[in-house]
């Protein structure tokens, strides 16, 4: 079964401001929920290019839209990449693109992937499992000040030196492999008064945010997407961007407003759009969803 609730399909679609004829990008394609949406408003002469880093999740988008295949190419890789994928297509310039950033409901339900403290598994987080660099390299091989201002950057957390201190006192005793050994260390070492975790976040929410956009290079791979687009949209064509977390949605906003500022892109929105109260009801992954739209002059 497809995970089948992506987040802010029709905010996507009205913004992306399809034309049937028209190329676009879903460079975070996952298992292609708003691929799928997209597709509905092409023609016979529209194309849809999907970038996934995750081969396996690829496939899955491939065999639920293999009724397109004709208007659909499937890129195994990174958006950042996304001038390389579009030459090896013979394609200079598209009509749209949209990123949905994070975790993949797949990703997150698959609990040997690592990404999440609720099951017990190896500390991977990659999104493409054939990168080498995992999140049990950084837990056990990076010095106390390196994951210290690690977990401080990435996960915007207070106690980020009283953690890395504690991970590197328990892994003195042991190499620390497990999601789950990794939450209890990060919890041991919070106090619980400077977390209003009871009931809500856990004290380790934090850490992992900042080792999973560690491991994949999240930041950067935002930044070089951010820097290169406009080159590659046709006039009037827009770029929507949906972000999970403060670090994505501040980098995205500054980033538009900049070019907005030097004549490159309108914004098309001037605050971020959010989930209505009933989607974030019926699909709780989506509530810190922020989306953003700019449009090519």
């Amino acid at each position: 079964m497809y995970p089948h609730r992506p987040v802010l399909v029709e905010e996507v679609l009205t913004h992306l401001s399809i034309r049937p004829e028209g190329a676009y990008v879903d460079g975070t394609m996952g298992s292609g929920g708003h691929a799928e949406a997209i597709l509905g408003r092409l023609h016979g002469g529209g194309r849809l290019i999907g970038v996934d880093r995750d081969a396996q999740i690829l496939a899955l988008a491939k065999e639920r839209l293999q009724g397109s295949d004709r208007r659909v190419d499937f890129c195994h890789g990174n958006y950042a990449d996304l001038k390389r994928h579009l030459d090896v297509l013979g394609l200079e310039k598209v009509d749209g693109v949209v990123l949905d950033l994070g975790l993949s409901s797949l990703q997150l339900d698959q609990g040997e992937r690592g990404f999440s403290f609720s099951k017990p598994a190896r500390l991977d987080m990659r999104m493409d499992p054939e990168q080498e660099l995992t999140a049990e390299d950084l837990v056990n091989d990076r010095s106390e000040q390196e994951l210290a201002d690690l977990i401080y950057l990435w996960g915007e957390e207070r106690f980020a030196r009283r953690i890395a201190r504690t991970i590197v006192k328990q892994r003195s005793q042991g190499r620390i492999t497990m999601t789950t050994e990794l939450a209890d260390i990060v919890a041991r070492a919070v106090p619980s008064r400077g977390h209003a975790w009871r009931g809500r976040i856990h004290p380790a929410t934090r850490t992992f945010q900042a080792l999973r956009i560690a491991v994949n290079q999240e930041l950067d791979h935002l930044k070089d997407f951010l820097a290169s687009y406009p080159d590659m949209l046709n006039p009037q064509g827009r770029v929507v961007v949906i972000s999970y977390h403060s670090l994505e949605d501040r980098l995205v906003k500054h980033t538009f407003r900049d070019q907005a500022k030097r004549g490159v892109v309108s914004l098309v929105v001037k605050r971020p759009l959010i989930p209505s109260e009933q989607e974030q009801q019926e699909n709780p992954r989506s509530r810190s969803a922020k989306l953003r739209v700019a449009e090519r002059l």
